[in-house]
């Protein structure tokens, strides 16, 4: 049942003739409140879809509501709270990827989607955790400029005979660089019926270690059609609070239980009611920026389909 304050949001949304788009590692609260719930690849399309809404408020992080901005340049695009930053986005710079580019002028440059605008823009093509090997196989290049998660890039190195330069060095999430295969082991021996799924930002061993290796939207999916009951999950938490919401007839259990992401939990219900009311904060992206960077989101979104 939805609370009061929930009540008032959706009602707001409906009164500025808004849509809420949520991350899968939202809260609860702002997962029931969320027109559209899912993982990088599954909002970027949504957010490419969007043309009879006003305001857009993405519940995510900063590269995500910049992406939805991209996609949708004359729409306001709100994060309900400014500090909502992705640590891994900011590792990697526009001029890192330019001086890359320069040192290896044969390769295609593929970024996940997990990047700023300004990085962006200097890709040939963007990728998710979930379609990361189907658009490096798309490519005609040999050599492939990656970043700027390197555990993604190991992922996808392990599956293509294509060469993979990851950029920059140590690029990482660092709620999936909590993992050990150590942790495996021990949900394993708690929890001995139970299929073992991580997500490929993970460190090679633990993906090593795991009965599949999916990114959020593929866990979803891969649950809900797997014969197994019980599942030990390797990603930030409340992907399980969606799993337990939509799948309740199975078990989940998180990995580790201190694998949030505290910048995802910056969002509150309050914060979501103000972003609607004062139309706080709005997302923007330069011009020439987004223009550029459209080209690789959209070619992304091509491949995908």
């Amino acid at each position: 049942m939805l609370t009061d304050l929930q009540k008032e949001i959706i009602h707001l949304k409906d009164e500025k003739n808004a849509i809420i788009l949520a991350h899968n590692y939202q809260p609860k609260e702002i997962q029931e409140i969320a027109d559209f719930l899912g993982d990088s690849l599954e909002l970027c399309i949504k957010a490419s879809e969007i043309d009879d809404k006003d305001l857009v408020v993405f519940c995510g992080v900063d590269f995500m509501a910049e992406t939805a901005f991209i996609l949708n340049p004359d729409k306001k695009i709100l994060i309900p709270d400014k500090d909502a930053e992705c640590p891994m986005a900011h590792m990697l710079s526009s001029d890192e990827v330019k001086e890359a580019k320069e040192k290896h002028p044969d390769a295609a440059v593929v970024l996940y989607v997990n990047s700023l605008a300004e990085a962006k823009a200097e890709a040939d093509i963007l990728c998710t955790s979930a379609n990361a090997l189907k658009v490096v196989e798309s490519l005609k290049e040999d050599k492939i400029l990656f970043g700027p998660d390197n555990n993604l890039g190991k992922f996808v190195a392990r599956q293509t005979d294509k060469e993979i330069v990851l950029i920059p060095e140590g690029g990482h999430c660092y709620v999936h660089k909590m993992f050990h295969k150590g942790d495996i082991a021990f949900a394993k021996e708690k929890h001995p019926d139970a299929q073992i799924i991580v997500h490929p930002e993970c460190n090679i061993e633990v993906q090593d270690f795991a009965d599949a290796v999916l990114s959020t939207g593929g866990m979803i999916n891969y649950v809900k059609e797997s014969s197994y009951n019980e599942f030990i999950i390797g990603t930030e938490v409340d992907l399980i609070t969606r799993l337990k919401r939509e799948i309740p007839d199975k078990k989940f259990y998180p990995l580790l239980d201190e694998a949030v992401c505290k910048t995802m939990k910056l969002h509150s219900l309050e914060k979501v009611k103000n972003s609607l009311a004062n139309e706080e904060y709005p997302i923007s992206v330069p011009e020439d920026i987004a223009k550029e960077s459209l080209k690789a989101v959209q070619k992304m979104i091509d491949v995908s389909k």
